[in-house]
């Protein structure tokens, strides 16, 4: 499935990137662009082969090989649907006012992506300030984001640096505006964690991350992830040393929001993490209108839980498999 946000390409001419492949040798860009003509575009073999001076034969070839080398893939079956039902057991089960809860298969991360993508849509208009944190589910929304009603768009805590190749805080933020038509983008130019709390203070006081911090309290929609308190479930838990995670998971740590840490009753972890933190405070998050959470996981169960308790979930957007852990009291 090609994954693309391009404008239609006229059935008449080659484009400027076409004209350049042309010219080049360059098959693979000319693979890419045959098979958005003709997989999106439903332009004929015939038509493509017209107006790139191709033959129907290589049209074809170029198909197959775009098939073959992954540049296309073509998915049947059910995952990325919504379960209604299940969607309905979960928002009784935990007292929230929507769950989405989607048939994952196996896609993870992208297919809560997409479903975050269609929630956020739904639920923004024109006058909409989002919000948002960085986690993997929101670099997977931000790639499906294709239209997007929104004011502007607020980072809500200081960057984090993902591995190569994936998005980091400010790209995303910039990406979501971009969706929305060009929407005021405001980032945050500072680490989500520093090492001590007087250099969060300075940072804080930084006239720039100070007037994008002062623009937490507009906000219409928030758009969080629930982290779990162990090893690979939450961005931040990584961050931290080891003692500095055993010490909070001995005072109770179940989770994180945004890097506000509660145990499982959902009452905060006091630390402090929470003044070495740049980012929305607790109080302010949870003042926020709609707050659209993302969670996935049968491991991230009792965080997810948690984080409804402490007040940080509107709307919850999982999978099923979270579902199945959280209706299933086995947590």
């Amino acid at each position: 499935m090609l994954d693309d946000g391009s404008a239609p390409l006229p059935a008449g001419e080659p484009s400027a990137v076409e004209r350049d492949a042309l010219a080049g040798g360059d098959e693979t860009t000319l693979a890419i662009t045959i098979s958005r003509r003709y997989y999106f575009q439903e332009q004929s073999k015939v038509t493509i082969g017209k107006a790139l001076g191709l033959s129907r034969f290589q049209v074809a070839r170029l198909l197959q090989e775009a098939r073959r080398d992954g540049l296309v893939r073509i998915e049947i079956g059910r995952p990325g649907r919504v379960d209604h039902d299940l969607s309905a057991r979960l928002r009784d089960e935990l007292g929230i006012g929507r769950a989405v809860v989607i048939e994952s298969a196996g896609g993870g991360v992208d297919q809560l992506g997409r479903a975050l993508a269609a929630t956020l849509a739904e639920e923004s208009t024109e006058a909409s300030v989002v919000g948002l944190t960085w986690s993997r589910a929101l670099v997977s929304m931000a790639r499906h984001v294709r239209r997007l009603s929104a004011r502007s768009v607020l980072q809500l805590a200081g960057a984090l640096y993902p591995p190569d190749g994936v998005p980091g805080s400010v790209e995303v933020v910039r990406t979501v505006a971009a969706a929305a038509g060009g929407a005021a983008a405001h980032p945050i130019y500072a680490p989500l964690v520093v090492s001590d709390v007087e250099t969060a203070e300075g940072l804080r006081r930084q006239p720039e991350i100070a007037a994008a911090m002062a623009r937490f309290r507009q906000l219409d929609i928030a758009l969080i992830s629930v982290g779990a308190w162990q090893p690979g479930g939450s961005a931040v838990y990584d961050l931290l040393t080891a003692d500095e995670q055993r010490r909070l998971a001995e005072a109770g740590a179940c989770g994180e929001l945004s890097g506000r840490v509660f145990d499982q009753d959902g009452t905060p972890v006091p630390s402090d993490l929470d003044d070495r933190v740049v980012g929305i405070d607790s109080e302010t998050l949870r003042a926020v209108p709609k707050l659209i959470t993302s969670s996935y996981g049968a491991h991230r169960a009792t965080a997810t839980r948690a984080a409804v308790a402490t007040g940080f979930v509107h709307t919850l957007v999982a999978d099923d498999e979270l579902a199945r852990a959280l209706l299933s009291h086995d947590i």
